[in-house]
């Protein structure tokens, strides 16, 4: 599609119906006259200039892409009118837009019945399932893996309850014996499990949780910020499909969290909480004499911790929605094509003299580091720094991030590297955008060469 003719058509399309109401005059305090602005405009996009190529294949560092052309549209023309989905009258088109935008979001995760909206992060979004969950378990802590976002943490000592990090596996997963034993210490009331973790896209047992739940009474929250959308690839046929027992199981679990400005092609900041039992909203429950007036249905404020927020979010949700929906063969073919693009990475290096793959990936995230002698932590940790920064310099850039791994971690997938420090850092690359499927090839050239690899001539 054609972003500048449509950015142009939703400018004409919003001013057309603010013509309907009549003219007025601007207030001469708003006014900037082109010149004016032609000279900040020009600092403005020169600044713009000091940020990564996130949009590049070449750019397979962070979670960081740009969000597809229609959810731009889609925001730019709600966000000139600016409406605020806290309350009907705030938003009613796109409070409207933004329940159905979220109950394909329930759908794509199997609940029968939900309660959820849209928030500006997967931390709001995590915030408020456990702000629920100590409303229903008071007095009782959270258990998090231990690789699972620092957001949970975080929100414990928010919520002024207690957390508890779980050992994980040695491919990052909770460690479900680990958690059991903690659970029957009865301190333990809600607890998490990651569908993808940010730092190697580990998916936690959800399936195997499940028993536990029963066991000992305890609510299951599903972090899927990054990886939810990859449930669209449960069971599917081909490399890229991936075991259906854990995505299936969310369906079954008490609440999740998915963040489209991740997979979703959204802009930032766009989350999304989902509640499987849509009584809790009673836990919401509060008045505001102002705002909600106009309808005696529920209005989003009613069943969300935050007060204002973008109608234009939920816009961009629904718009992209109605072109690339949430399902195998429109979202998933997106995802897909990043999905085998890490798989074939992970082949390229299993096969190189130069890298060692950490861990095989579970989703679109690329773990490694550069061969080493002596082959210790702490000669990895410099060689993967080197390569960070060398990469991106030079003519053919490639910008790549790090993780750091513990001892412990970096023992359990390579015991034959000797433990000389705390831990060290590895390559890390998130294959997010379905062009890297495109690119791999020439992306691990590249990180060969830069790991001091020289192909035969």
């Amino acid at each position: 599609m054609d972003l500048q003719h449509w950015l142009g058509r939703a400018a004409d399309a919003v001013e057309q119906w603010a013509g309907t109401f009549g003219p007025y005059r601007p207030h001469p305090s708003l006014l900037v006259d082109d010149d004016r602005f032609a000279a900040v405009f020009e600092e403005f996009t020169g600044r713009l200039k000091d940020n990564y190529p996130f949009f590049h294949p070449s750019y397979v560092g962070q979670m960081l892409k740009p969000p597809h052309p229609a959810a731009v549209v889609g925001y730019l023309a709600a966000m000139l009118v600016n409406p605020n989905n806290h309350a009907l009258d705030g938003g009613p088109a796109t409070a409207r837009m933004e329940r159905e935008a979220v109950a394909q979001l329930a759908a794509m995760f199997g609940y029968d019945t939900h309660l959820g909206h849209l928030t500006t992060s997967g931390t709001i979004a995590n915030l408020e399932a456990l702000f629920v969950a100590r409303e229903l378990h008071p007095g009782q802590g959270v258990a998090y893996s231990q690789d699972a976002h620092y957001t949970h943490g975080r929100m414990c000592r928010v919520l002024g309850i207690e957390g508890h990090p779980v050992p994980t596996d040695e491919r990052g997963r909770m460690a479900l014996d680990a958690l059991e034993e903690l659970l029957r210490t009865g301190r333990v009331g809600t607890v998490v499990l990651t569908a993808g973790t940010t730092g190697l896209g580990a998916v936690d047992p959800v399936h195997q949780a499940l028993a536990l739940k029963e066991r000992h009474g305890v609510r299951l929250h599903v972090d899927a910020a990054y990886g939810g959308f990859f449930t669209l690839l449960a069971g599917a046929s081909g490399p890229e499909g991936l075991p259906p027992e854990p995505w299936r199981a969310i369906a079954r679990c008490d609440s999740v969290v998915i963040d489209p400005h991740k997979h979703g092609l959204q802009p930032y900041g766009c989350g999304a909480v989902l509640f499987r039992d849509p009584e809790v909203g009673r836990f919401y429950l509060h008045d505001s004499p102002y705002t909600y007036f106009t309808s005696a249905e529920l209005h989003l404020g009613e069943i969300s911790l935050e007060c204002s927020r973008a109608g234009a979010a939920a816009a961009a949700l629904w718009l992209t929605f109605r072109l690339i929906p949430p399902t195998p063969a429109g979202l998933g073919s997106v995802l897909a094509a990043g999905r085998r693009a890490a798989l074939r990475w992970a082949e390229l290096i299993t096969a190189s003299d130069a890298l060692e793959l950490y861990q095989q990936p579970e989703l679109d995230i690329v773990g490694y580091f550069p061969t080493v002698e002596p082959a210790t932590l702490s000669a990895v940790d410099t060689a993967s720094a080197r390569v960070l920064a060398d990469g991106m310099t030079g003519p053919a850039p490639v910008f790549l991030s790090t993780l750091r791994a513990d001892r412990e971690a970096f023992a359990a997938r390579h015991p034959g590297i000797t433990a000389d420090a705390d831990g060290a850092r590895v390559l890390r690359s998130v294959l997010m955008k379905p062009e890297a499927e495109q690119h791999v090839e020439r992306v691990h050239a590249r990180v060969e060469q830069l790991a001091g690899f020289r192909r035969p001539t």
